[in-house]
């Protein structure tokens, strides 16, 4: 069994759900960042923190792909064409929507108020929603993000996407707002979203 250190509210949630997805068996330890068990594990204190019986494994991304890649689903094969280009479309949202997102979160409520500067937070919206304007283009018709499979980039995505508009930042709107609505009305994120609820 799978061990979550860190809140579902965190990025903890993007690896509650690929467990759902996966249907691998998992518990909960609500950790919260810098917590004396947690830095003992995880020398960064930052969550989430997989506990396999393999080891420890940190960071949100690095833990659903070991788990797309440990179970054979949520990606395409490593070593194809398709798996290069699921990456590329993962690391873009990392860099360009959570990143501007967390700025975003820093100069709101996480950094200590001397250290916040009020006047970034309109340039990481924009940054934002230009990221999305270029996912959407990438995405285009296909049924997700990269493909026909939907894969843990759709998954890092729709977990931005949720925090911005919990932010009331402007929610995605037409085929590209649809297809990211329709993320979240998948069973295994009902189910995760439960777990939010549990944990609240």
């Amino acid at each position: 069994m799978y061990t979550v250190l860190g809140h579902p509210r965190s990025r903890a949630l993007r690896v509650i759900w690929a467990l759902e997805e996966l249907g691998q068996p998992y518990q909960i330890d609500p950790q919260p960042p810098r917590s004396a068990d947690l830095i003992a594990i995880n020398g960064t204190g930052k969550i989430p923190v997989l506990k396999t019986p393999e080891g420890m494994i940190s960071d949100s991304l690095a833990i659903v792909t070991y788990l797309a890649d440990k179970h054979g689903d949520l990606t395409y094969p490593a070593g194809s064409i398709e798996r290069a280009q699921q990456d590329a479309l993962t690391n873009y949202v990392n860099a360009e929507v959570d990143a501007a997102l967390w700025v975003y979160a820093k100069h709101s409520f996480v950094l200590p108020e001397d250290l916040r500067v009020p006047d970034v937070k309109p340039t990481a919206i924009k940054e934002y929603i230009r990221a999305l304007g270029i996912l959407a283009g990438l995405k285009g018709d296909k049924p997700y993000l990269a493909g026909d499979r939907f894969t843990i980039a759709d998954i890092l995505l729709s977990h931005c996407v949720g925090w911005a508009i919990t932010a009331k930042m402007p929610p995605p709107e037409g085929n590209f707002g649809d297809f990211l609505k329709s993320l979240r009305q998948r069973p295994a994120m009902q189910r995760t979203l439960e777990q939010v609820k549990a944990f609240a």
